[in-house]
């Protein structure tokens, strides 16, 4: 089914390993097929991944709506988070481009619900991993689309909107900035969105072509 998995059992785990520093693509490589490509992410350190299914990529007013309310606090302070990413509209434009891409998720244990360490320590991991396989990824597929979770951390406080963006190279706008429901997408794409009582996970999509 094009799913992939790795259970780590405890916190620690989320250190996950270091790959191979990120290297040209070898002729060939941007032939590799979609699970092929789910394999080279796993080598990462993420705990689980699979296909996307491109039909559960819709852009929703009402995430949009979510980030307006202040969830996470960053809405119009930030390059990548709504509105000084796009709309919707041009959102959709984009993605329609590609027929395939991956989801890649990073899962740790809390120790109870109100951890904060374990929060902050696996987002941190995850969009480190994140960073290093775009950076493989644009290597073999130059325009690819990567998708994080959450608001770019790359700088501590974002230049938006007063100035251009510091690394307009390295930020990457968010599943949700696109207006996608994320435990919808990897439901409807045949993968978890929950690992079980007390843990936490964190998914990230790329278009690959």
């Amino acid at each position: 089914n094009g799913i992939f998995s790795v259970h780590f059992p405890h916190r620690g785990a989320i250190l996950g390993k270091t790959p191979a520093p990120c290297r040209r693509g070898k002729e060939g490589e941007n032939t590799l097929t979609t699970q092929e490509i789910v394999a080279l992410a796993l080598n990462y350190g993420f705990s689980h991944g699979g296909a996307v299914r491109m039909e559960a990529l819709e852009f929703l007013p009402e995430v949009r709506e979510m980030c307006a309310d202040g969830r996470c606090h960053m809405y119009g302070r930030c390059w990548t988070c709504p509105p000084a990413c796009g709309t919707l509209e041009e959102a959709a434009a984009r993605v329609k481009k590609y027929r395939r891409g991956i989801l890649v998720q990073s899962t740790a244990d809390m120790e109870d619900d109100f951890d904060v360490d374990a929060m902050q320590a696996l987002d941190r991991v995850h969009k480190e991993r994140f960073g290093r396989l775009v950076e493989r990824l644009r290597a073999i597929w130059p325009n690819c689309l990567p998708m994080s979770s959450g608001a770019c951390t790359i700088c501590k406080t974002c230049t938006y909107p007063d100035a251009p963006c510091r690394f307009p190279d390295r930020a990457i706008p968010s599943m949700e900035a696109y207006g996608l429901f994320v435990s919808r997408v990897c439901e409807q794409s045949g993968m978890e969105y929950c690992y079980g009582h007390r843990t936490l996970t964190y998914t990230a999509c790329v278009l690959i072509d």
